[in-house]
C-alpha cells in the first residue's frame, strides 16, 4: 500500500463528516461537510486536504467543504454532534464520527492508566482541576474530561459534554434533532493509544464509581433510558458501529471508501 493511501491526522480529537439534505438536481450527490478535531486544521495537505481530494475523485461532481470557523486552529474546534443536536437547519442526512470521544475521556494521550501507575496518578490529579469554571471556559480539552469516580461532579460542572449527552436533564430538542439523522456512524480505532478509554468512540465508558471495568453503550443509562435517542436509532438500524485496526485516526483509504463512502456518502 502506498504511503499516500494511509491517512494519519495529527489531532487528539475527532473528525466529523456530515452529508446534508439539499434541494439538488436529480441524481446529484449529497453535499459533504468535514469538521476537524483538536490539533488539526481544515485544509492541511496531510489530513483533510487529502481526504477532500480523495472524496472529489471518488464521487464525481460532489461538493465537499472543510469547515474553518475560528481565526486559528485553537478557536476552530467544537464537537460536530452538538451541531446536529442544537441546530436543526440545515438538515443533516448522515453524521460520521471518526474516533470521536462521545462519553469524554479519562486519561492522557499515549498514557495507558491501566498499565502504568504514573498515568493513573496523573489522571486522578487532573480531577481536581478539570471542573474549575475558568478551566472549563478556557480549555476545550477540559470540556471532554469525564471523571467516572465522581459522576455527580462531572454532571454538575461539565460545561459541554454533560449537556449534549443529556446527563442532568433531557433536552427533547437535542433528542429530536439527533433522531432526524438517516444514519449516525461511529468509527472506533481498535489500537488507539491517544483516546482513553477507546470505548468512548462507540459511546462506551468506565462503569460509574471506578476506572477499571468498562461498560458498552447498551449497558449505560444514556441508552437504557434513551436519554439521547441512541436506543431508538439502534433499533431502527440507523446507529452504525464500525472499527478498524489502526491507531488514532489511521486508516487505509480503501477501507474508508468501502465502508464509509460507498454506504453513506455516495448518494
Amino acid at each position: 500500500m502506498s504511503a499516500g493511501n494511509n491517512f494519519r491526522f495529527i489531532t487528539c480529537s475527532v473528525l466529523l463528516i456530515f452529508s446534508y439534505f439539499a434541494e439538488n438536481v436529480a441524481n446529484e450527490p449529497t453535499p459533504i461537510v468535514m469538521w476537524h478535531g483538536m490539533g488539526d486544521s481544515c485544509c492541511a495537505f496531510y489530513s483533510l486536504g487529502a481526504i477532500k481530494e480523495k472524496l472529489n475523485a471518488s464521487i464525481p461532481g460532489v461538493y465537499v467543504h472543510s469547515l474553518k470557523i475560528g481565526d486559528n486552529f485553537l478557536e476552530d474546534v467544537e464537537n460536530g454532534r452538538a451541531l446536529v443536536q442544537r441546530c436543526p437547519t440545515p438538515r443533516i442526512k448522515n453524521l460520521i464520527s471518526v474516533g470521536g470521544q462521545h462519553q469524554g475521556v479519562y486519561g492522557l494521550p499515549n498514557c495507558g492508566a491501566l498499565s502504568n501507575n504514573a498515568c493513573d496518578y496523573i489522571r486522578k490529579l487532573l480531577n481536581h482541576a478539570a471542573y474549575i469554571d475558568w478551566v472549563q471556559k478556557g480549555l476545550v480539552q477540559a470540556t471532554y474530561w469525564h471523571d467516572p469516580l465522581n459522576e455527580e461532579e462531572y454532571k454538575k460542572n461539565s460545561s459541554f459534554l454533560a449537556d449534549i449527552n443529556n446527563e442532568l436533564v433531557i433536552n427533547e430538542t437535542y433528542k429530536t434533532n439527533l433522531l432526524g439523522l438517516e444514519n449516525f456512524v461511529l468509527i472506533r480505532f481498535d489500537n488507539d493509544t491517544v483516546v482513553q478509554p477507546v470505548d468512548t468512540e462507540w459511546f462506551g465508558f468506565y462503569k460509574p464509581g471506578q476506572s477499571v471495568e468498562k461498560q458498552t453503550l447498551q449497558e449505560s443509562a444514556i441508552y437504557t433510558e434513551d436519554r439521547l435517542g441512541l436506543k431508538q436509532l439502534n433499533e431502527d438500524n440507523r446507529l452504525k458501529f464500525l472499527s478498524t485496526s489502526g491507531n488514532h485516526l489511521r486508516f487505509e483509504w480503501e477501507w474508508f471508501e468501502e465502508n464509509v463512502v460507498d454506504h453513506y456518502l455516495r448518494n
